[in-house]
């Protein structure tokens, strides 16, 4: 089997690019289908994310000029020019491809080093073209091993353990101060792309009980239904402050919009029980002077973003110890091909003497029953027999003489025939 991988991701294309060779969800089954077309017998599927489009192609041996042909098919099918495609592109094959893929399956090769969401992504992208039909033993094969060493860097690294975004951060500083999140009352103040993604991770970390606060009602009614949460605006927040434990803050405002002299007056109502603040926004939207109160917990986005750098450089670390594993797997994938490709020849040799056995004794009956004599016949199906047998391999070793004598040692090996 031979297997080429085309692509471009984030490191090699802009976004202008990237957008524009991205397969929708409703052509992708065309796109397998077209892709599969320009090669007879090929099985490929492909993998298009907002980072990343890949097509991977194998075959059982590989056109000379495919990577061309596939190159000039991708752009056509997007039209685009393929001189203003082809800079963008990389093209890896047979081991280096399986090298890349469980890169990508592990997180190694994403914008976020480590993210978990790309295993996903490619299962699905795998499941479509089964359902599309475009893949068959090779690539089922190939999948389930990278779907297997993903999980093995999974297990055995911490590679996936420490958050790298401000508001994955937020949300797991949050939850080592308090140990459920359903049994407190969380306030997010702002209705921007940062606050949707510390409510959707609040929501996976179990907070039943969200508020929303922004500017206009009409903005935080539609993030109020996207997060199944309750929605007011800044004016409430003097009587919404005192009923929630978590505030967690990133406006667009250029003067803070929470004081100090606000959450005072909450925390006697509260009869001081603890808050805690974390303030993302900058500029900031919670007064510093917050920080002084007693039973106030304040972080800002600096200290987040000091979270968020260890973390990387932890990742980082452990990303070294997944490229370990990934070699190992790699070469465990290569070796369990060349130990099939192997089977399949003892098969077919095992056959063809068996055919071979079967053939000498048919004459070796026929000769009995026409009246020969045994002891003859015994004697010509075993030279019949041996004739045979060694006559291919006869003729394989005068070739592999004339042309080097260090594989007649190697061939004398093989035959059992140590001593040489």
């Amino acid at each position: 089997m031979s297997l080429l991988l085309l692509g471009l991701n984030h490191n090699s294309a802009d976004l202008s690019i990237r957008e524009r060779v991205a397969f929708t969800p409703e052509k992708l089954p065309q796109a397998l289908r077209e892709l599969q077309g320009l090669c007879v017998g090929s099985e490929v599927s492909i993998l298009s994310t907002c980072n990343r489009t890949e097509l991977l192609v194998a075959f059982d041996s590989e056109p000379a000029p495919v990577d061309e042909v596939i190159k000039n098919w991708l752009a056509q099918f997007h039209r685009l020019d393929v001189g203003e495609l082809e800079p963008s592109l990389y093209v890896y094959r047979d081991e280096a491809a399986v090298r890349h893929l469980m890169h990508v399956a592990s997180g190694l090769d994403s914008l976020v080093l480590g993210e978990p969401q790309i295993l996903g992504q490619l299962k699905s992208a795998f499941a479509l073209a089964q359902e599309s039909g475009t893949v068959g033993g090779a690539l089922n094969r190939l999948h389930q091993r990278v779907f297997a060493s993903a999980k093995r860097v999974r297990s055995e690294t911490a590679i996936g353990e420490n958050p790298v975004s401000v508001a994955y951060a937020a949300v797991d500083l949050a939850g080592r101060i308090y140990e459920s999140f359903a049994s407190v009352s969380v306030l997010l103040v702002g209705a921007g792309e940062t606050i949707e993604l510390v409510g959707r991770h609040l929501r996976q970390a179990g907070a039943v009980n969200i508020t929303i606060a922004n500017r206009t009602l009409d903005r935080g009614l539609a993030l109020s239904e996207k997060l199944s949460a309750e929605v007011c605006v800044l004016g409430d927040l003097p009587e919404v402050l005192p009923r929630v434990d978590i505030v967690v803050s990133s406006t667009a405002s250029q003067l803070p919009i929470i004081g100090k002299g606000q959450v005072e007056t909450a925390l006697r109502k509260r009869r001081h029980k603890p808050m805690l603040f974390v303030d993302i926004a900058v500029p900031r939207d919670v007064e510093p002077e917050v920080a002084e109160l007693q039973d106030v917990y304040l972080y800002t986005v600096d200290d987040l973003r000091e979270i968020v750098d260890q973390n990387m450089a932890q990742r980082e670390t452990e990303a070294d110890k997944a490229k370990l594993i990934l070699d190992e797997e790699v070469q465990n994938y290569v070796l369990s091909l060349r130990a099939d490709a192997s089977k399949e020849l003892i098969t077919r040799f095992r056959e063809r003497a068996q055919q071979t056995a079967q053939d000498e004794l048919e004459r070796a009956r026929r000769e009995l029953e026409s009246g020969k004599a045994v002891e003859d016949v015994l004697e010509t199906l075993a030279r019949g027999l041996t004739n045979k047998l060694i006559h291919w391999p006869s003729q394989g070793l005068r070739s592999i003489a004339q042309d080097d004598l260090e594989q007649l040692q190697t061939a004398a090996q093989l035959l059992g025939l140590e001593d040489y």
